[in-house]
């Protein structure tokens, strides 16, 4: 294959891949709980806040692993 159809490709790759990361960014507040587990650090202190969704982070984590490791087989 050419350069040219090798670029093409890749673009639409990353097109693809920025449209879903989109519509996810979109319906994630719509998700209950998430970002508001158990283990997730909040600190405030006057007009600062520092959110750090340890627990959150975790559970996505694990889940992303069992959904690329069922589709790697």
């Amino acid at each position: 294959m050419s350069p040219v159809n090798e670029l093409g490709k890749l673009l639409l790759l990353i097109g693809l891949l920025m449209a879903i990361a989109g519509l996810v960014l979109l319906f994630l507040p719509k998700i209950p709980l998430l970002g508001k587990l158990p283990g997730d650090i909040v600190i405030r202190k006057g007009n600062f806040t520092f959110y750090f969704p340890l627990a959150t982070s975790i559970l996505i984590s694990v889940i992303l692993t069992i959904l690329f490791s069922i589709f790697k087989k």
